[in-house]
């Protein structure tokens, strides 16, 4: 595992943006090279579900104007000559001083931060503030209604009184985000899934890619020869990515190990398997016989890859990249070239063709130090 990370703004939007689009856990956690307990404990106490952005209104003083109020006092400046200053009313400024410690201890930094503070207070919601439908809420959940059924349900019996309807997304809200205080922990047992962070239900269906990659031949029908490794031309592949238009394509060759990467401009399956299919075609077709892959849903196009290179492609069992050992220790091993968070994009096909050149000149223990 490496160092210390910082959690930039930057880091944790792409994070969330990972996890909306579908990204397990483990996979997000692995692209940052921690534990998928580490990721769960950021997206937990949101129940899975992305916080607002910070957003300062116009209205609100800004850091920049705290620290002109902090340079005016020093001056000994009087409210209504900082006022004029920052072109704000008086009573502004004196509120913002009285309640930040006084001319005497006002600071900007730390005047800055309570009101940030104050702006993620929990805002009621509908289920807190009508609490006969919060009620009948839990009733129906009791039932196992799923809150879907339950919203519908409500627009059918209440169609004219809005205290007594709610959307299914803010009864999902006040299931996972606890900090509400409406619903209790306790009925989200009763939810289908029994998911204790949220998946909206577009991003739930797409998952990992499992069971959504049609016509799969599965690792168990390799050829024998495969297995032991006897003959060259048999490999495994990979998508390692920083952002959606941040990706290479990693292909180890079983027998002898060698490397190639594929610079790939999106991992949308057409492009994706374009790119394949491109690199496949440089080699003789004896030196490509099989690839096997994990369910990465880069792969769903993965028949036309067949039909254009007559190259079978065999799908590892679900949640087991252990059985493409040689690609997943390979991809360790370009870390030292391609660093985690960092942008893939700027690396040309000539730059990846030269790393790959290093990886296969080194000597690797595997092959007794041969190469």
């Amino acid at each position: 595992m490496g160092k210390h990370l910082n959690y930039t703004l930057e880091l944790v939007s792409e994070l969330w943006d990972k996890y909306k689009n579908g990204d397990s856990l483990r996979s997000i956690a692995r692209s940052i090279d921690r534990p998928s307990s580490t990721i769960y404990k950021r997206f937990a106490p949101t129940g899975g579900i992305r916080p607002a952005p910070g957003i300062r209104p116009k209205v609100v003083l800004s850091l920049e104007e705290r620290e002109e109020i902090s340079r005016g006092i020093v001056s000994n400046l009087s409210i209504r000559e900082i006022a004029l200053l920052l072109d704000r009313s008086p009573s502004t400024i004196s509120r913002e001083v009285n309640k930040n410690g006084g001319r005497r201890d006002y600071r900007a930094a730390k005047a800055d931060k309570a009101a940030w503070l104050n702006a993620l207070r929990p805002k009621l919601c509908k289920l807190a503030i009508y609490p006969k439908l919060a009620l009948i809420v839990e009733k129906k959940l009791r039932l196992k209604w799923s809150p879907e059924q339950i919203a519908g349900w409500l627009k059918k019996t209440y169609p004219n009184d809005d205290s007594m309807n709610v959307s299914h997304e803010t009864i999902y809200r006040s299931l996972f985000i606890q900090a509400r205080g409406v619903l209790k922990k306790e009925l989200l047992q009763l939810l289908r899934s029994k998911r204790t962070i949220r998946r909206s239900k577009s991003t739930s269906l797409k998952g990992d890619g499992l069971g959504r990659i049609p016509n799969t031949v599965s690792i168990r029908e390799r050829p024998a020869e495969v297995e032991d490794r006897a003959v060259p031309g048999h490999w495994e592949g990979d998508l390692i990515e920083e952002s959606q238009y941040s990706c290479i394509a990693t292909l180890v060759e079983r027998q002898t190990r060698f490397v190639m990467l594929v610079k790939v401009q999106s991992k949308k399956n057409e492009e994706f398997i374009n790119a394949l299919i491109k690199q496949a075609q440089t080699l003789p077709r004896e030196l490509y016989k099989s690839l096997t892959w994990d369910r990465g849903i880069e792969m769903k196009a993965h028949q036309k890859f067949t039909l254009a290179t007559d190259i079978q492609i065999h799908f590892c069992d679900p949640r087991s990249p252990w059985q493409r050992g040689s690609n997943e220790n390979t991809n360790r091993l370009l870390r030292q070239y391609l660093p985690k968070g960092t942008d893939l994009s700027v690396h040309s096909q000539k730059d990846l063709d030269e790393i790959a050149r290093q990886l296969n000149t080194r000597p690797r223990k595997t092959l007794d130090y041969v190469y």
